[in-house]
């Protein structure tokens, strides 16, 4: 199997497209369409099995951009983009001063110690170090700011089609030589099953506030991918999320789904320069590496999801994750409950 890779910055991703468009189909396997797929008036997503379907995935049953390029700052073109891979990277989003402070706003909530050993704050595997950080549009006043910003919504809602609200948020680091990686998933797969999110009309917007190079561990994703639903096996525990924050082991595609569509699409690292803007659609397949160099990566996440697909009871799992999880429209929530 040929597995393509990119070694091209994340700026030259988004101008080499002749490139991306012979990898990426633009339309639904037709192959999907199994025996065991689900009936009219059952769950059109389901995961989280005793046994695996006749097929390996499913069918996506909404669009991908729901916008035009009239209703918000995405050209035609990124839109097209955005539908084809499921992601969209935008260089030099943020720069200068402002990006000096956001990582000033980072260092501050790394260090709180206030914040270790507290449900929010994930750590490594093995080892102290903080992984990811949650709630951080709650925990900062300044990232806030910065959830709300309608440079980051107007882009939400545009490709949503709907008025958004923030669905999560996160800090993900991976430490020089400490950080690991991220297993392969679909973020949709896991907020479907555990949070009860409906449908596919969610988006993040990762922030990249330090350099990402090939050797510190930079996301990896399945371009074309957000196109066909994987389900997954594996009874879902209660509390799964403290396990799976850490070391995701349920809700991860099989090897013959993931090899599959990597034989069909490839997969893409990009790299780039902090201040850029990666949006990616809730059901693109993507992973990540350990951190093996010296050198730390990290970025803000906030995941916008529309108001009318708001999570209802979990599809695949015995309770709904901690709210820190999984805000619902106009939540005000509290480190202190």
């Amino acid at each position: 199997m040929s597995v393509k890779t990119s070694d091209r910055t994340l700026h030259e991703t988004v101008s080499h497209q002749a490139v991306a468009r012979q990898t990426v189909v633009d339309s639904p396997d037709p192959q999907s369409r199994v025996r065991s797929a689900p009936r009219p008036g059952e769950d059109p997503y389901p995961t989280r099995l005793a046994e695996p379907f006749d097929m390996p995935w499913l069918n996506r049953r909404e669009g991908v951009v729901k916008g035009r390029a009239e209703d918000g700052p995405l050209s035609h073109a990124q839109l097209d983009e955005f539908e084809r891979q499921g992601f969209l990277f935008e260089p030099n989003f943020i720069a200068g001063e402002e990006l000096d402070e956001l990582r000033r706003e980072l260092a501050e909530l790394l260090a709180r110690g206030d914040f270790r050993g507290r449900d929010f704050a994930i750590t490594e595997p093995s080892g102290n170090e903080v992984r990811s950080l949650f709630a951080v549009h709650f925990l900062s006043e300044r990232l806030g700011r910065l959830a709300r910003d309608e440079r980051l919504v107007g882009r939400a809602r545009q490709l949503l089609g709907g008025e958004p609200y923030v669905h999560q948020s996160r800090i993900n680091y991976k430490p020089g030589f400490e950080g690991k990686g991220f297993n392969w998933h679909s973020d949709f797969e896991t907020w479907h099953a555990e949070d009860g999110m409906p449908a596919m009309h969610a988006v993040s917007a990762s922030i990249v506030l330090t350099d990402n190079h090939h050797f510190n561990g930079p996301l990896m994703l399945v371009p074309g991918s957000h196109k066909v639903f994987v389900p997954c096996l594996g009874e879902t525990p209660d509390g799964n999320h403290r396990q799976s924050l850490k070391q995701q082991e349920l809700g991860v595609p099989s090897r013959e789904a993931l090899s599959a569509l990597v034989e069909r699409h490839g997969i893409e690292a990009p790299t780039g320069a902090a201040g850029g803007l990666l949006l990616f659609d809730c059901n693109v397949l993507h992973g990540s590496n350990a951190n093996m160099s010296p050198d730390p990566r990290s970025n803000v996440f906030f995941v916008y999801n529309r108001r009318d697909n708001r999570c209802v009871t979990p599809f695949a799992a015995p309770r709904r994750r901690p709210s820190f999880l999984a805000h619902a429209p106009d939540e005000r929530w509290s480190p202190e409950g």
